[in-house]
């Protein structure tokens, strides 16, 4: 039983899944601390307010606890994109032209593009 356990814990996927939260969560510190002393600071110069909180509040509804949540998670999609997606994808494509790599078309399986072939002849006999 134990040995079971032992390679259900060494195998490639459940360390690597392990070293991916444990860098997702000290990533996830960076990104809220630029959203929080960057970029709502920014906003907070703008508009006036740090949080929307008290925007459109009736009595206990508060309208503007979600809007400050919907704002809070658009900067924290715009931060990982433009801070981590962009420069990856420009390395990705520097490395791919330094090596000479294109980029190709997925592979069609053989089976469907038979399907394509013979649907294709059947719509043409029958036009």
């Amino acid at each position: 039983m134990l040995k079971g356990f032992r390679d259900f814990i060494m195998k490639g996927n459940v360390v690597d899944l392990a070293v991916a939260v444990v860098i997702g969560a000290a990533f996830g510190a960076v990104v809220t601390a630029l959203v929080n002393s960057v970029l709502m600071p920014l906003i907070a110069k703008i508009f006036g307010v740090v949080t929307f909180d008290n925007f459109l509040a009736w009595g206990d509804v508060r309208f503007g606890v979600l809007l400050t949540a919907i704002v809070n998670f658009v900067l924290v999609a715009a931060a990982i994109y433009f801070v981590v997606v962009v420069p990856m994808n420009h390395i990705i494509a520097r490395r791919n032209a330094k090596l000479g790599i294109k980029d190709e078309e997925p592979a069609v399986d053989p089976q469907i593009e038979l399907l394509t072939e013979i649907r294709d002849s059947l719509r043409s006999r029958t036009n």
